[in-house]
């Protein structure tokens, strides 16, 4: 396994068993590109020497010096795919139960394909003679199982098939003669050049192969940060967000946190749902929660969790928000305009109760072994809760703790202080703000 680093702490990155899997699983796909690959251009080359043949007969046999049969050629490419026709069933039986081929396996696979071209010179130099027989078509044909070997992504396969392709090449050009022919004596130096050119390509395509494998972890190791990010922080943590927390890390650590948490939540839903059909109930509640999630985007809060018909949104977490308070009023203030928008232009209007206080909180990873979420515990959480099920009480849209409004200061001058009111939960009275 290649070594992985972060963008930004430098440190080697843990790949977990998940990663290993996904990273097989693309290998392995990238596999059956090359064997269909090679398919093709099996059959596109039988195919036009055949349909050359059938048109001119003559040339094909000036060509093979009289002595081509098509049957011949046919005894090599008909077995050489049905043996990858079989590779290709067994990769594709290894993906489907989620296994990793041996590497022996791949090491063999690659022999037997590249010896094809080696089975096709040797009946061109029984035909044609030496001399032609490797100055013809038939060595270039090791470059093509070169090529389509960078799709192993491995660099010694890759490196292998070149050694392969330039070792029985070199045998074929230095000891394979017809029988009693009078062929010039081969050049050594001559037809070593020839399989070194073939053998650096081997190691070039393997290097390619491993940038390819580079691009593909980094591409699955991006894909598990965000699955991460979306599994701690919901699916609808938005997109700078996302960027954000993958550039600076989450905390999976539990952490103390100076933080917004507001609750909403649409009054009397449960009887307006009553009323209608489960289609329209979704519909409804997931276009209110698209304008008000966009809202929280745009002011840098994310949804923790989905409550049935509310949510509990942050601000200051998972990572700082200086001033979280104001972020928090000015999302709500728009929040209550957007809906009340949104109602002029349905059937279904539906009233937002929204209740925000600040203070700390305990921020982190929190769950069994097995399923965890990014949430916050705490009073402060306990006390927002509470203050928006006061709206209720005072028939409000929107309320606010003191140590929100003390936080506002003068923004909130249009607050409407509803005195120390009873809370459940609490042993005094607590002061409580309405806003507009």
């Amino acid at each position: 396994m290649l070594g992985l680093w972060g963008n930004r702490s430098e440190k080697p990155v843990v790949v977990s068993a998940d990663f290993q899997h996904a990273l097989t699983q693309q290998i392995l796909r990238t596999e059956l590109i090359r064997i269909k690959a090679l398919i093709g251009t099996t059959v596109l080359i039988g195919s036009l020497i055949l349909i050359v043949h059938v048109l001119d007969p003559n040339a094909i046999q000036k060509l093979w010096h009289g002595r081509f049969d098509p049957s011949e050629l046919y005894i090599v490419l008909v077995p050489f795919v049905l043996f990858e026709l079989w590779v290709h069933f067994v990769i594709t039986r290894h993906l489907g139960k989620g296994y990793d081929l041996p590497v022996y396996r791949r090491y063999i696979g690659a022999l037997v394909e590249t010896s094809m071209p080696t089975l096709a010179l040797a009946m061109h130099i029984d035909s044609m003679g030496p001399v032609d027989a490797l100055g013809f078509a038939v060595p270039l044909t090791y470059f093509i199982f070169v090529i389509l070997s960078t799709l192993r992504l491995d660099f010694w396969l890759s490196t292998f098939t070149g050694f392969v392709a330039a070792a029985q090449l070199l045998a074929m050009a230095m000891l394979y003669r017809r029988a009693g022919s009078a062929d010039p004596p081969p050049d050594l130096y001559y037809h070593s050049v020839r399989s070194v050119i073939i053998l650096i390509c081997g190691m070039l395509a393997g290097a390619v192969g491993v940038q390819l494998r580079r691009q593909f972890e980094a591409s699955i190791l991006a894909a598990t940060a965000r699955d991460r990010i979306t599994n701690l922080f919901g699916q609808h943590v938005s997109p700078q967000v996302v960027e954000r927390l993958m550039a600076e890390g989450a905390a999976t650590g539990s952490e103390i946190r100076r933080v917004a948490v507001m609750f909403v939540d649409f009054r009397s839903f449960t009887a307006g749902a009553s009323t209608r059909t489960p289609q329209e109930v979704v519909d409804r509640l997931d276009g209110a929660f698209a304008v008000l999630v966009d809202i929280l985007d745009r002011h840098g809060g994310i949804v923790n969790k989905f409550l049935g018909d509310g949510f509990l949104a942050l601000f200051g977490a998972p990572f700082d928000a200086g001033n979280a308070a104001h972020r928090a009023v000015a999302a709500a203030r728009e929040m209550l305009e957007a809906n009340e928008r949104a109602n002029q232009a349905s059937s279904w209007p539906l009233r937002i109760g929204i209740g925000i206080h600040v203070g700390e909180v305990v921020a982190g990873n929190i769950g069994s072994p097995r399923r965890k979420e990014y949430t916050v515990i705490g009073d402060t959480v306990n006390f927002a809760s509470r203050l928006e099920a006061l709206n209720k009480d005072f028939n409000s849209q929107f309320l606010i703790s003191e140590a929100v409004h003390d936080a506002l200061g003068e923004e909130c001058r249009d607050a409407v202080a509803l005195g120390e009111v009873p809370v459940r939960g609490y042993e005094r009275p607590m002061t409580v703000w309405q806003l507009g």
